[in-house]
C-alpha cells in the first residue's frame, strides 16, 4: 500500500512545476504585453506630434487667427506688432518672414471677401473706391492664397499713395482684375483661386484706436464682374 501512495505523492509534486514550454510560453506573452504597450505609447506620441504639427501649420498658413477689428469689408490687426501680440500672431509673423508695423509706426488691414461678403476671387473684377483714413503714406498690395503661378508674369502687385490716381476730391478707384484696365490697374496674382488684399497705413493716428473706424473711412470693394 506504501508504493502507491509515494507514486501518487511524486506525481503531484511535478504537476506544479512548470515545464520548459510552460516558461518559455510565459516569456513570449510577457514580451508580447511589453511589446504592445511600447507600440501604444510610441503612436500615442507620434499621433500627438502629428496632430500639434497639423494645426500649428493650419493656425500659420493663412492670415493672424486672432485680434483684428472688422471695418467693413476689412480687418484691421492693431496689436500685430505690438509687444503683447499674441503667439499666433508671432507664429504667422516668422512663417511669412515679414516684420509687422508697431503700433507707433501704422497699422495693416487685410481683405479676403468684398463688401456684399463673398470671397475674392481671381477671375472676378473688383473696384476698391473711396479714402483711407488719415496716415502719412500708404499702399495697397494683393496676394494670391497659395504658390504663386511660376508662369504668369509680375506686373504690379501694388499701388502707393504716391502713384495713385485720384479724383479733385482725393477719393481714387483702384480696379482689381485679371485683365487689363484703365487707369489704377491692380493685375490678379494668380489665374484662378483666392485672393487677399493688404492695407498698410504708415504713421497714422488711427493705430491706437481702430475700434473706433467707420467703413466709410475705409475704401469699399464691389465686385462688377467675373469671367464666364
Amino acid at each position: 500500500m506504501a508504493a502507491p501512495v509515494r507514486a501518487e505523492s511524486h506525481a503531484g509534486a511535478g504537476a506544479g512545476v512548470p515545464t520548459a514550454a510552460a516558461r518559455v510560453a510565459g516569456a513570449v506573452r510577457e514580451a508580447v504585453r511589453r511589446a504592445s504597450t511600447v507600440s501604444l505609447v510610441l503612436y500615442a506620441l507620434a499621433l500627438g506630434a502629428g496632430l500639434g504639427l497639423a494645426t500649428a501649420d493650419y493656425a500659420t498658413r493663412g492670415g493672424y487667427p486672432f485680434g483684428g477689428v472688422a471695418v467693413g469689408a476689412w480687418t484691421a490687426w492693431p496689436r500685430t506688432g505690438s509687444v503683447g501680440a499674441d503667439p499666433y500672431a508671432r507664429a504667422v509673423n516668422a512663417r511669412r518672414g515679414e516684420i509687422p508695423l508697431a503700433i507707433g509706426e501704422g497699422m495693416l488691414l487685410t481683405a479676403a471677401q468684398d463688401d456684399e461678403g463673398r470671397m475674392l476671387d481671381a477671375t472676378c473684377t473688383y473696384a476698391i473706391a473711396g479714402i483711407t483714413p488719415p496716415a502719412r503714406a500708404w499702399t495697397v498690395t494683393v496676394a494670391g492664397r497659395g504658390p504663386r503661378d511660376p508662369d504668369r508674369t509680375i506686373v504690379r502687385e501694388g499701388y502707393t499713395s504716391t502713384e495713385t490716381l485720384r479724383e479733385r476730391d482725393g477719393r481714387f478707384v483702384i480696379t482689381l482684375s485679371p485683365e487689363v484696365q484703365a487707369g489704377n490697374w491692380l493685375p490678379m496674382p494668380r489665374a484662378s483661386g483666392p485672393v487677399r488684399l493688404a492695407l498698410r497705413l504708415y504713421d497714422t493716428p488711427v493705430a491706437a484706436s481702430a475700434g473706433t473706424l467707420d467703413r466709410t473711412a475705409v475704401p469699399a470693394i464691389t465686385r462688377t464682374g467675373c469671367a464666364a
